[in-house]
């Protein structure tokens, strides 16, 4: 008997944040959870680093060690982060927590620092099988506060421990062995905090599916607020009889590192070997929102579109060069601050990134997507559109979208009157008709002021656009 995982990973950006800085990974071998902090750039790119680190552990195991490898990984994505820091004292407080679990059959190791969780439903039955490193959770340790007012605690986002290459890294380790049937579920606290031990057992029993958990269990989150990222992994543990071949199931990478502008520059500034050196390219997920909604293994991947270089972008691909030789992290700022609308095919969306590719690497991605047309807006609106109209912020490029659907709101309206216009000057019979109604009335008038002149009422030479009562003049 030989035992597998299905599984299905998801992220969501919730509904208060702007951008997403959950990452997480979801492999036959490997699942792993972390949630960025240190604002929106700096927790991106802190979860992006830990992803890329264990990932590199999916077809290496030195010795069959669990413990060892992993390990060694979560201290490779610390000193990563040191380095980083060291390099540019202003990312001081950039970090990420990480629960991961590294499979080798039945055998389990599980790696955890922070506050994102791990979850085992056996037998009907919920367990959390880590242990938050908060300060709320050092005082219901402690007897001080119980669970029930740690949960309304105002220090209760306060992390004794993380990875942020400020110093050595002390994570929990432990060693597990599944069962067949067993469920377990990672997660970032966006969703263990919004939803409760209750409503997280009764989701993961009701939902068969891995996949139509983790949509549910992200759809109660932000039912509950969505004040925060809200990322999570459910895996099955599956019984193959022998002879039967292992599912194939796709490596999945979704937030922050499923980016693939953060992916490429992730293993630009690592020092260790490109993760993909040995693994499988990953099903890489576009975002939504702002973020992005990625699904899970049995999705397809999603092939992206090339993109023209705007004139402008040529002059700062030397900066950005630049940036990536010295470490990547200094061209990843400047890049991860630029938005511009732009269209992809279309429809309007807001990028985040320049408009260019370096290499391989894309330095763009849709952060915002809506459902304007470009085909609807003014011909000098979908130029302006297609050659992309820069903003300072995502929601500056919403609100610039909100504008370019008012102009063509109006468009019908205008379209209207301009083809009733021109469907009159081109009328041959509206023309004659007018030009007849003219000579007539200039011939009344004529007339008329021949006969008050004869009459001495009114002074010769005053025409008709003096008199008080002038009399019609056709348009034409």
């Amino acid at each position: 008997m030989t035992i597998a995982l299905r599984y299905a990973a998801r992220s969501d950006v919730g509904l208060l944040r702007e951008g997403n800085e959950d990452s997480a990974y979801a492999s036959s071998r490997l699942l792993a959870v972390a949630d960025g902090m240190g604002g929106h750039a700096h927790g991106e790119v802190a979860s992006s680093v830990a992803i890329a680190a264990l990932s590199s552990l999916e077809h290496e195991i030195p010795g069959g060690d669990l413990l060892g490898a992993i390990e060694a990984a979560v201290r490779n994505a610390n000193r990563q982060l040191h380095e980083m820091v060291t390099r540019d004292p202003s990312l001081k407080g950039m970090g990420t927590t990480l629960t991961a679990m590294l499979w080798n059959g039945p055998e389990v190791a599980l790696v955890h620092v922070g506050d994102s969780r791990a979850y085992l439903l056996r037998n009907g039955e919920l367990y959390q099988i880590t242990h938050d490193h908060t300060l709320v959770q050092s005082l219901v340790d402690d007897g001080r506060i119980t669970q029930e007012e740690a949960a309304t605690h105002p220090q209760r986002s306060i992390l004794l421990r993380a990875l942020d290459g400020s110093g050595e890294v002390d994570p929990d380790l432990t060693l597990r062995v599944a069962q067949v049937n067993d469920r377990y579920l990672l997660c970032s606290d966006g969703l263990s905090t919004v939803v409760s031990a209750e409503t997280l057992h009764h989701t993961l029993t009701t939902y068969e599916d891995p996949e139509a958990a983790v949509r549910q269990l992200i759809d109660l989150a932000n039912r509950g607020g969505g004040p925060d990222n809200i990322t999570c992994i459910v895996a099955d543990v599956i019984e193959v009889e022998d002879g039967q071949p292992l599912p194939e199931l796709k490596t999945v990478i979704v937030g922050a590192a499923g980016s693939s502008r953060f992916r490429d520059l992730t293993e630009l500034i690592s020092s260790g070997r490109s993760p993909t050196a040995t693994a499988p390219q990953p099903v890489i997920l576009g975002d939504e929102e702002d973020g992005p909604d990625e699904t899970t293994s049995y999705a397809q991947a999603v092939p992206r579109r090339k993109r023209r270089i705007w004139p402008m972008v040529l002059a700062t691909l030397g900066v950005v060069t630049a940036g990536l030789a010295v470490g990547g992290w200094y061209a990843m700022q400047w890049i991860n601050q630029q938005f511009y609308v732009g269209a992809d095919k279309d429809e309007i969306v807001v990028y985040q990134g320049i408009d260019a590719e370096l290499g391989p690497i894309q330095l763009f991605e849709v952060a915002h997507r809506s459902s304007l047309a470009v085909s609807a807006l003014p011909q000098p609106q979908q130029g302006r559109v297609r050659n992309g109209i820069a903003v300072p912020s995502l929601a500056a490029g919403k609100e610039e979208i909100n504008k370019l659907a008012a102009v063509a709101t109006s468009r019908p309206n205008r379209d209207r009157e301009d083809a009733g216009d021109a469907a009159e000057a081109e009328d041959p019979a509206v023309d004659a008709e007018t030009e007849q109604d003219t000579r007539g009335d200039r011939q009344g008038a004529e007339g008329r002021q021949a006969n008050r002149q004869e009459a001495g009422d009114e002074p010769a030479g005053r025409n008709d656009e003096e008199s008080p009562n002038p009399s019609r003049r056709a348009s034409g």
